[in-house]
């Protein structure tokens, strides 16, 4: 037990490294050590001899992963882009070190940097290169993809870089890019400028580069005999592990029917693999001879078997990549192989605190891997679930369908332990919980594992070889055929409205109460009450946030890069102002940043969606919105049901239109209705024009025709102004504006907005300016921030305060900035 508690405490204390706002300095890491000798002594001096042991070694290894977290995160921030590199071109030899993403219109890949001019530049980058001639938000439906040369893991390059730190949206309960980007070693992001040149290739650089040049070789192999098939991006995954082919749709009924496991290379591929790999060197071991004597006199076939079986594992871990999955799965197998191998005893769980010890000692931010808690949380609820099932003593032989009943029902059971067992973690990374799962796992897991992992493995292999194309073709065709046969009832359950349900993001001591039923439910028989234990996760996924109170209203600015994005929340009722950006033609703000901030909050229906003009950075979401949630009214100073139409036919859907809203009506001035206390009052524009204003309109005029959006609630009022200029400003201040406790700077700031007698007619405090870091606009520009600031208000921006809630109440007006709350010793702002 000691050793368990030991290993567990060193990942404990690392995870807690990755909990700081900031690093601690020197005299911290001093009085550190400090402590951990005085401890030592007090517990020495003062504890039994026999019992020194089990106090005294789980508080130094605890010490010890403190230590080395804090030694390991100190090297990687000292690894940065300088300051006076910044958004600035930088003339960088780089090789490529990683597979490259292939995107119609773009590549993207992590490099190492072996020089640049000037210097301050870190060592791991990642690069995106784009087509000189960008085919547009909307993609390339009618036009060939843009042509690139070859890029390959191990080539050298000279290429010209505009670098900057890795920075992305900060929202609540929303995935952290820039902890991932750590988490990665990927300092600092590079845009391509100019032409590259092509130095020298060398794929044998090291072994990492020889991994991944050996996928790249397998992925273009593969590739002809997957082009057009509607699945074969996920054959792919399951080959080599390269996921970024696999479209949104499909992930999304992945996510809803719970087996987005199977269609990335899990810990039960790599086993199966192993197990093949280590049985045909078994089969084979017993039958050679070598010199007169057979090859198991000199080594065990079992022996030689698990060896095999490892290096099989290894060599597959390397060609998916190497993520955390992949670890987990690989230093297991390695560990069971050595006590095996030495005849050690080793039980379940001292074996999964052991493998958990490797992988956070050999790479600390595995914590923050989702993929690290799901893993070994799936292998944990296995593991304890071990004793559910057998054969009583004394029991009938049973008959062949007898044990094939027996076995399928023992599959289902621990499947749905496994289900009901990760509900906390998927509740908490994903706010979803798939109820369709155990259905959709009892068909897709043989079929999968059995069946399209290995067709999609040996047309990896025979793809390699020439003269072998009709097989190639052949395990092509029944690798897709097996997986769109087991899509067919996978795509009914995901559209069944039961299939998943949404959970709201639940406080820390609700979630960690959920932990603890799980523990508790999973424990040995004889505990008493120990299956009522389940019923502690209830709290936790029934668990609904806080409304406001009647008058009051919460307002949560989005950080949606340059675009728009306000969520208010009333007592009963929640409405969204603009709805972000589209960056492509499969990527945009709504699906990105919206919906999920709206399903961590419990939002399932929207009251009203208000788009105040046509522009792409706040109309970009509207169609993804629409899908995600029901709609009872939009708002919009342009004809919204011809832009979505002209959108569909841009995104290659012609007349495949979102689920409209019942009620579509223009927004006005003088339009007001109530709700919970609160009203809702259109100050802008005077009168409705939707040719004025639509797509075809100048820019200028969709933003003079942009609707403003005053809030009153019983204690403040916010003043929401979308992208009107100082000519509209004018005409409110000339109407009685009036003050504002908010206001939503107009343009994001620019320096055709906030004029002086709007800011002195206003008289906020507090001021949002929805912005991107260092975004072409120059927005928002720096005397409109300081004029807003002179008149006393406080000026958020999201480029720098990530999302920014203010919650209207009687005691007073809130504010919480998800950066300044939520902050990361990784965070680059």
């Amino acid at each position: 037990m000691t050793g368990r508690i030991s290993l567990l405490a060193f990942v404990t204390a690392g995870g807690a490294v990755h909990s700081l706002s900031h690093m601690p300095g020197r005299a911290w890491w001093l009085g550190l050590c400090v402590a951990a000798v005085l401890a030592s002594l007090i517990i020495i001096g003062c504890s039994p001899r026999r019992r020194r042991y089990g106090v005294l070694m789980p508080l130094w290894m605890a010490t010890a992963g403190l230590l080395l977290t804090l030694a390991r995160v100190e090297q990687r921030l000292a690894d940065r882009l300088h300051d006076d590199n910044e958004n600035q071109v930088s003339r960088v030899v780089l090789r490529v070190a990683g597979l490259p993403r292939l995107n119609p219109d773009s590549r993207q890949f992590e490099a190492d940097v072996m020089s640049s001019l000037p210097g301050g530049v870190p060592s791991r980058i990642q690069v995106s290169w784009t087509a000189a001639q960008w085919a547009g938000p909307y993609g390339r439906a009618d036009r060939a993809p843009a042509s690139f040369p070859e890029l390959m893991p191990g080539q050298v390059w000279r290429m010209a870089l505009t670098l900057k730190r890795p920075q992305a949206a900060r929202n609540p309960n929303a995935f952290d890019y820039e902890a991932y980007a750590f988490a990665h070693g990927v300092r600092a992001l590079g845009s391509v400028r100019g032409k590259p040149r092509l130095l020298y290739d060398d794929p044998w650089a090291s072994l990492p580069i020889m991994a991944q040049r050996a996928r790249h070789v397998v992925r273009a192999a593969m590739q002809p005999y997957l082009e057009g098939k509607r699945y074969g991006a996920v054959l792919l995954a399951l080959a080599i592990g390269d996921q970024a082919s696999v479209q949104a749709d499909d992930w999304e009924v992945f996510n809803l029917t719970g087996i987005t496991h199977l269609v990335s290379i899990s810990g039960s591929h790599i086993t199966m693999i192993a197990a093949l790999g280590g049985v045909a060197v078994f089969n084979a071991w017993r039958r050679l001879r070598w010199r007169g004597r057979a090859l198991a006199e000199r080594v065990p076939a079992q022996v030689a078997a698990a060896l095999a079986a490892l290096l099989v594992a290894w060599l597959y871990c390397l060609l998916a990549g190497w993520g955390v999955p992949a670890r987990r799965t690989f230093f297991m197998l390695a560990v069971v192989s050595l006590t095996y191998i030495l005849r050690l005893p080793l039980s379940a769980f001292r074996l999964l605190a052991l493998v958990a010890f490797v992988v956070v000692l050999l790479d600390p931010w595995s914590l923050l891997a989702s993929g690290f808690w799901l893993s070994f949380g799936a292998v944990y609820v296995l593991m304890a679930s071990s004793g559910w099932y057998g054969r009583a003593v004394g029991q009938a032989v049973l008959t062949r369908r007898q044990r094939l009943s027996a076995f399928l029902w023992t599959a289902a059971c621990l499947q749905l332990a496994i289900t009901a067992g990760l509900m906390p973690l998927l509740a908490v990374i994903f706010h979803e919980v798939s109820l369709a799962s155990p259905l959709v796992n009892a068909y897709a897991i043989p079929v999968i594992s059995l069946l399209v992992t290995p067709l999609a493995l040996l047309l990896a292999g025979v793809a390699l070889m020439p003269g072998l194309e009709f097989f190639a073709s052949l395990f092509a065709w029944l690798g897709h055929a097996a997986l769109d046969f087991m899509m067919g009832p996978t795509q009914w359950f995901a559209g069944f409205k039961m299939a998943s349900f949404k959970v709201a993001a639940a406080p820390p001591w609700l979630t960690a109460g959920a932990m603890l039923g799980l523990v508790l439910a999973t424990l040995p028989y004889g505990l008493p009450g120990r299956r009522l234990a389940w019923l502690l996760m209830v709290p936790a996924l029934l668990w609904r946030p806080g409304r406001p109170p009647e008058g009051g209203w919460d307002l949560h600015a989005l950080d949606v890069g340059q675009g728009g994005a306000i969520v208010i929340q009333t007592a009963r009722h929640a409405i969204l102002f603009d709805a972000g950006l589209r960056s492509s033609a499969t990527s945009d703000a709504g699906q990105r940043s919206i919906w999920p901030f709206l399903r961590s909050q419990g939002i399932a229906r929207l009251g009203a969606l208000i788009v105040s003009h046509a522009d792409l950075d706040h109309a970009g979401g509207v169609r993804s919105m629409l899908e995600a949630l029901p709609v009872q009214q939009t708002y919009s100073s342009f004809d919204l049901s011809a832009y979505l139409a002209r959108e569909a036919r841009l995104l290659g859907m012609p007349g495949q239109l979102p689920p409209l809203p019942p009620v579509m009506s223009p927004c006005e001035y003088g339009m007001t209705w109530h709700v919970d206390g609160v009203s809702f009052e259109f100050l802008w524009p005077l009168a409705s024009k939707a040719g004025a204003s639509g797509r075809g309109a100048s820019r200028n005029a969709r933003n003079d025709q942009a609707c403003v959006l005053r809030v009153r609630g019983r204690h403040h009022s916010a003043l929401l102004t979308a992208d009107v200029g100082s000519r509209q400003e004018a005409a409110l201040v000339d109407r009685g504006l009036g003050a504002a406790d908010v206001v939503v700077a107009p343009h994001h700031g620019s320096r055709t907005s906030s004029s002086p007698e709007f800011v002195a007619e206003v008289q906020a405090a507090h001021v949002i300016a929805q912005v991107a870091a260092w975004n072409r606009y120059g927005h928002p520009a720096a005397e409109v921030e300081a004029r807003w600031q002179d008149s006393g208000a406080v000026f958020w921006r999201t480029d720098h305060h990530g999302a920014v809630s203010l919650r209207s109440r009687a005691d007073g007006l809130q504010a919480r900035s998800e950066r300044v709350a939520g902050r990361r010793y990784w965070q680059t702002r």
